[in-house]
């Protein structure tokens, strides 16, 4: 089960920027480790002194928390993080990332802001960009480090080309633009907040270097991120009130501005995803740390931080966790329902089968990426040792409840024997009428378990000798004779048992397999859902260039369309 998030108090320092080295802070990551639930991930970048801390406060549902300095210098510096519970989805986590602000002149390294803005873009399913004003030449020349994205991100651990799988991998864009004053109008049209965006974003006529450099900005932005949306907002208060917005109460606030916020605010709460792997798997807290710090290291190393690489490590250390956490599922389950010593094989196999299927289903639900089935098979052997570990403490139970009532039936026979009753005449007779009456006593009671048979059959064995001592001829064909019963009975539970297990073992190779084959059929839908998003992408992208008259353009784009549809069709089948 998800552990719920943990009360935190206030935003922690996740990463750290002192001197243009980054690194994470350990109590921040501790913080993280600790959350099993899927995270809903919001970083929100821009340049400084924008008012990025209000907003996240706002989505924290606090009016203090990311600090809100009053002066020109930048108040946030690193990453802070805010790891809450959603107001909105139970069972899941809002993780809140606030970063230094972009473009800070007292900063002495310019490569800082390049690599806070990837991180924030790697770390968040859904990232807020921030800026005051209006969407002009100037703002979108603010957003520069975009085109820049392909020197400081790889997809792929061998990838000549970067920026075309980033529409796979990049989070969702949402552009929040301050102190909004003009009309959202174009001639006589009203446009909406994203009618505005796209109108914004599209690409300039003219073949100079100037609108060259233009329309790169746009094309990445158009390219990178499919899913885009806009809220403008007017100045939140008089001037007067701008340098101590924390305190101020919601109706000193513009109303205005608080319509706009709490539609911000909504629109994250409510359709900001969860963030997922390629391949769809949900991102846990705990996950989120792995990537974390992945991709720090490889920045402080000074390589470009890889998705590809980052997921496979992250995967390693999941699948084995999955493992493990499988089996000690499997472990408790027997611990719990299993009944030691049971009445047959067949009983344990039923149990064995029901905490099967849990960890199995625990197993799936945490595992990703395990392509070559490697945690797959170790999980299948883990249980399968765990399954014998508990089969051979069944015979050990069993074996000791048969001995404990042999021993308890057989006090009575000791003490005839101790007192001679069996040498004086007719002893012979009572003997066996006592031998009788103890194998059918010992037939009657329950709960001896698997070994009950061979358990007989020793006994008797062991008490072979009293023909001897008794020197009776009829207590020795007595004895031989229960003993080749008791040997046929045991022999019969074998192979009831062995049969059973033969039938067991190909039962759960068929459910190994069934699970294996549904696993795979749901990657390989998951993949063409994200294939197909980017299809859908690029078409849009495809008719949006031929609408503004850039059929070169749209050519190229034509033929990565046919490329990804070529690699969608599935594979024909060969007729013999």
């Amino acid at each position: 089960m998800d552990t719920p998030v943990l009360p935190m108090p206030a935003p922690l320092c996740l990463v750290t920027n002192k001197d243009g080295v980054l690194a994470l802070n350990p109590a921040a990551l501790a913080v993280l480790h600790s959350v099993t639930q899927p995270v809903v991930v919001v970083a929100i970048a821009g340049l400084y002194r924008t008012g990025k801390s209000f907003l996240m406060n706002q989505l924290a549902q606090k009016r203090t928390g990311f600090p809100l300095g009053p002066t020109v210098y930048a108040e946030t510096k690193g990453i802070w993080m805010w790891c809450l519970p959603h107001p909105r989805q139970p069972r899941v986590t809002l993780v809140l990332l606030d970063t230094e602000g972009l473009g800070d002149p007292n900063k002495d390294d310019d490569h800082s802001d390049a690599w806070i803005f990837t991180l924030a873009l790697l770390l968040s399913s859904t990232l807020v960009y921030n800026s005051i004003g209006t969407i002009d030449q100037r703002a979108l020349e603010q957003l520069r480090l975009v085109t820049e994205l392909s020197e400081h991100i790889r997809v792929r651990e061998k990838d000549n080309n970067p920026a075309s799988n980033f529409v796979s991998i990049f989070p969702g864009f949402v552009w929040t633009v301050r102190d909004f004053t003009l009309q959202l109008r174009a001639g006589e049209k009203t446009l909406s907040e994203d009618e505005y965006l796209e109108d914004v974003l599209r690409l300039q006529t003219g073949g100079g270097q100037k609108a060259q450099e233009r329309n790169e900005l746009r094309r990445c932005l158009r390219n990178f991120f499919p899913r885009r949306k806009l809220f403008t907002m007017e100045r939140p208060a008089a001037d007067a009130n701008l340098t101590r917005l924390e305190e101020l109460r919601e109706d000193e606030l513009q109303p205005g501005f608080r319509k706009q916020v709490d539609a911000f605010c909504r629109y994250i709460w409510e359709e900001a995803p969860v963030k997922v792997l390629p391949g769809g798997h949900q991102v846990t807290g705990s996950a989120l740390a792995c990537l974390a710090e992945k991709y720090v290291a490889a920045i402080s190393s000074g390589s470009v931080p890889c998705v590809e690489s980052a997921v496979t490590a992250l995967a390693r250390a999941e699948n084995s966790a999955a493992v493990q956490a499988a089996v000690a599922e499997y472990q408790q389950g027997m611990e719990h329902d299993l009944v030691l010593p049971t009445a047959s094989y067949d009983a344990l196999l039923a149990v064995h089968r029901d905490c099967e299927q849990r960890a199995l289903a625990l197993f799936l639900s945490r595992a990703f990426a395990d392509h070559e089935h490697q945690y797959h098979d170790e999980l299948v052997h883990k249980l399968e040792a765990a399954k014998e570990e508990f089969c051979q403490r069944n015979k050990e139970a069993s074996e000791q409840r048969c001995r404990t009532v042999l021993q308890e039936l057989w006090r009575d026979v000791e003490l005839r024997l101790q007192r001679g009753d069996y040498v004086a005449r007719g002893g012979a007779q009572l003997f066996k009428d006592d031998l009788h009456r103890v194998l059918e006593e010992y037939k009657q009671r329950p709960d001896k378990g698997v070994r009950a048979e061979a358990v007989l059959k020793e006994f008797l064995r062991e008490h072979e000798g009293l023909a001897q001592v008794l020197k009776a001829t009829e207590v020795q064909l007595e004895l031989a004779e229960r003993q080749q019963e008791a040997a046929a009975a045991e022999a019969e539970a074998a192979r009831k048992a062995a049969e059973a297990w033969k039938e067991e073992q190909k039962r759960s190779m068929e459910e190994y397999e069934r699970q294996l084959q549904q696993r795979m059929k749901e990657e390989q839908r998951t993949w063409l859902e994200e294939q197909q998003r980017v299809l859908e992408h690029h078409r849009k992208e495809y008719e949006a260039l031929l609408r503004e008259g850039f059929t070169r353009e749209a050519a190229a784009l034509k033929e990565q369309i046919r490329e990804l549809q070529e690699m969608m069709r599935p594979p024909k089948c060969t007729v013999l």
